[in-house]
């Protein structure tokens, strides 16, 4: 049986985490969840079930008060799948909040800070933004509407592949030094080795055919096809 979980049961194992770190804590102060402070020094936590938009547009709010926000969540309410916890961790530590994790299942509930709000410092990573600019160049066209989650997606690879494909179904056996010549990149042979789609089928030394299944599903890909017809020509 599932319980449902209030943001009133995270109250107070935060509230007992601050007061033992020494500050004084109050709940449901000027619209923020719980709030902290030693002196003039102020602390905001801001509670929810689960990650979500309204509660980073709360948080990023309550940056207008103190820049030491925190976020509180249950761990029962965390994503399932890791990377998207990993992509909750990197938007939290991009927007300069803190996360406080609460442990409900525990005897008693307890909370505990896996990261303190810190400024944050982009790096960017030059490899990666490298990669982008290297698959569009080897796309050479836009074949994927923007937003498309259920639909084949032609990358670099897989137009290479449908490439040599055609090549094949247009002229019969290959070899990959005749694919380049007719246009394929210089991984033609890598492509057809590694038969990652199943598409070819090796008919002699260094000769490549189309496989019952490429020429099968090579289909679905007429349109795009119909647009490499000139590099197709002998």
């Amino acid at each position: 049986m599932t319980t449902t979980i209030a943001e009133t049961d995270l109250y107070a194992p935060v509230r007992d985490w601050l007061i033992q770190a020494g500050w004084s804590v109050q709940g449901e102060v000027k619209d923020c969840d719980v709030v902290a402070r030693k002196g003039d020094d102020l602390v905001v936590v801001e509670l929810k079930t689960r990650p979500g938009l309204r509660l980073l547009e709360q948080a990023v709010a309550r940056q207008r008060l103190t820049a030491a926000v925190y976020v509180a969540l249950p761990l029962q309410g965390l994503p399932r799948a890791r990377r998207r916890v990993m992509d909750l961790l990197r938007v939290l530590r991009r927007l300069e909040l803190g996360l406080v994790l609460v442990d409900l299942a525990a005897v008693p509930p307890c909370a505990e800070v896996r990261f303190h709000p810190l400024p944050y410092k982009l790096r960017k990573e030059k490899r990666r933004a490298v990669a982008v600019l290297t698959e569009m160049d080897k796309r050479g066209a836009d074949y994927n509407p923007g937003g498309s989650t259920r639909t084949r997606k032609i990358t670099a690879y897989r137009r290479e592949a449908v490439f040599i494909g055609a090549c094949l179904r247009a002229h019969g056996s290959l070899s990959p030094r005749a694919l380049c010549n007719m246009g394929a990149s210089k991984k033609a042979g890598d492509i057809l080795r590694s038969n990652f789609y199943g598409w070819f089928e090796r008919v002699a030394v260094g000769v490549y055919a189309l496989s019952a299944r490429g020429r099968d599903e090579l289909t679905a890909y007429n349109e795009l096809i119909a647009t490499l017809n000139i590099a197709l020509s002998e």
